[in-house]
């Protein structure tokens, strides 16, 4: 086993496998298939979940790739486990004071050490105050009618949930945070919403960047498990400190901290309460906590819903190992012995088929298959990886890129996310297969991609019929001259520069897009495609 972790380029410790072996024969049977059933009935154990492999993701961005965040505490070749902990004991709060009725199987739990359903722990940390209106009993409903899609949730949450609630519980934060995906986006790792929000946490561009989370052309830290936990928690505990009230934090999230602030002062202006259920916000960010309770209600006592919530064991679901060198996630997913659908919905950060080494170090496993990942790495000869980057160069054709690289250029567009793009942008990078024989494969460092057009115009289309450029912001709104037959017009009707479009100090910019107005009437919101009013 040595040679395997010196041979191949990663690391390791040898105070580490022999754990590893210990852990991996004591875990329970976990299902490891990423999959959801739109028609089977929430019931049974985890294990379920195999049964539902084939079906697609709620919520899964048209545009984004099909893959799903890691999650769970290890590391590769280094491989790191995270052994199950003893919950906490948390006092009586004003969500369950000290004469409410005792869950018996919270109870037993507390007698016989640690639970053994991760529920349990959840259930017994809930401490956020209560909240009892319509629009509660509206989510209720909403979920109580849908049981199939809380059961697709759930399955997709089971993989993520231990590593989610050992970090909440971590920071002392009320329990109702390990929730908070569920109405974000049904814990669908690549959700995302039509204002560019990504990931379980649906973090957009700016706000991720400001809390660490990095996006580049290979790979986006929003979608990755592990760190947009981290970032997101950070931020709740951020607007914990700036308002000392959860109700208020959670608007924050959604609404954005600044937007909160000014409905306090105004509050305050007026004489009146600056509590949440005072405060004026927009209709998403009023339903926001009234869906996040209605959730906790039914995770608290599902039968009361006529919903049945799958077992999710209290112990970690993924290890993750740490590799040194450029892999496809074919070669990856086939070391593991895993579905590539699988590999990717554990592995959601991996914008190409190949994981550049450098980027995201780390590959998440389930943890009874790491062993079979490390023994495969050592046995390969062959190269890791089959796909390279290049530039498209002034005076290049495309078909003859594509050509050169043995595809059409139908199939060079698809695979690079550029099937609408008319023409290819010189100093665009494009994946291409790697040539046979070639010595280094080309992985330079390489920005994200700029939203494409028609998505931007499409989610304009959505939001707004008008958006205001306000003054003194630095804000910008880049016109293209694709665009330019009359999509974009200026306040006057005139067709907008070619150049970015600045707000002038002291001066308003209104920029109007043709559109149809979209039907009156809406619908419940649906995780991951829902309207976004915040900065977030």
């Amino acid at each position: 086993m040595r040679a395997l972790l010196c041979g191949k380029g990663y690391m390791h410790s040898k105070m580490i496998l022999p754990a590893v072996l210990l852990l991996t024969a004591a875990c329970a049977e976990i299902p490891s298939t990423p999959g959801e059933s739109f028609q089977a009935p929430l019931q049974g154990t985890a294990q379920a979940s195999a049964q539902r492999a084939a079906q697609p993701l709620d919520s899964a961005p048209e545009s984004e790739p099909q893959i799903a965040a890691p999650v769970g505490p290890a590391a590769l070749p280094r491989v790191a486990s995270a052994a199950p902990r003893k919950a906490a004991p948390h006092a009586p709060s004003a969500a369950h004071p000290a004469d409410t009725p005792v869950d018996p199987v919270t109870a037993s739990a507390a007698d016989n050490g640690p639970p053994k359903n991760v529920w349990t722990r959840i259930r017994g940390g809930f401490a956020m105050a209560p909240l009892d209106n319509d629009l509660v009993h509206e989510w209720e409903n909403w979920y109580a009618n849908r049981p199939d899609y809380v059961a697709r949730m759930i399955d997709r949450s089971s993989r993520f949930l231990y590593h989610i609630v050992e970090e909440v519980e971590k920071r002392k934060m009320p329990m109702e945070v390990a929730l908070l995906p569920m109405i974000e986006s049904a814990y669908n790792p690549v959700a995302y919403s039509r204002s560019h929000a990504s990931g379980i946490w649906q973090f957009i561009p700016s706000t991720g960047k400001d809390f660490g989370l990095r996006q580049n052309w290979w790979y986006d830290g929003r979608r990755d498990i592990i760190a947009a936990t981290d970032a997101a928690l950070d931020y709740l505990q951020k607007l914990y400190g700036l308002f000392g009230d959860w109700q208020l934090a959670l608007a924050s999230y959604n609404w954005g901290e600044g937007a909160v602030a000014r409905a306090m002062e105004r509050n305050r202006a007026k004489g009146l309460p600056t509590d949440y259920e005072s405060l004026t916000m927009p209709a998403e960010t009023r339903g926001y906590i009234p869906k996040l309770v209605a959730v906790k209600n039914i995770i608290s006592n599902p039968a009361r819903y006529g919903l049945q919530i799958a077992d999710v064991p209290n112990e970690p679901y993924f290890e993750t190992v740490t590799l040194k060198q450029h892999i496809d996630l074919k070669v990856a997913a086939k070391f593991a012995d895993m579905q590539l659908d699988e590999f990717k919905f554990l592995n959601p950060g991996h914008n190409k088929p190949v994981i550049k080494a450098g980027e995201a170090e780390r590959i998440v496993l389930p943890r009874h298959k790491v062993l079979t990942f490390l023994s495969n790495f050592e046995k390969h000869d062959k190269p890791l990886v089959s796909w390279q980057a290049v530039t498209f160069k002034a005076g290049e054709k495309a078909e003859k890129v594509a050509a050169l690289h043995g595809m059409t250029l139908a199939e060079l567009k698809q695979l690079n996310g550029l099937a609408s793009q008319r023409k290819l942008v010189v100093g665009q990078p494009l994946l291409v297969p790697l040539k046979a024989g070639a010595e280094t494969p080309q992985f330079p460092d390489l920005p994200v991609n700029p939203v494409p057009l028609t998505r931007a115009i499409q989610a304009a289309k959505l939001n707004a019929h008008t958006r205001r450029l306000q003054p003194g912001h630095g804000g910008k709104i880049v016109v293209q001259k694709a665009a330019q037959r009359g999509a974009v017009r200026t306040a006057k009707g005139k067709r907008a520069p070619a150049q970015p479009l600045r707000a002038e100090r002291g001066k308003q910019v209104k920029v109007k897009i043709s559109a149809p107005k979209p039907a009156s009437g809406r619908k419940a919101p649906v995780a991951g495609t829902k309207q976004k009013v915040a900065s977030r």
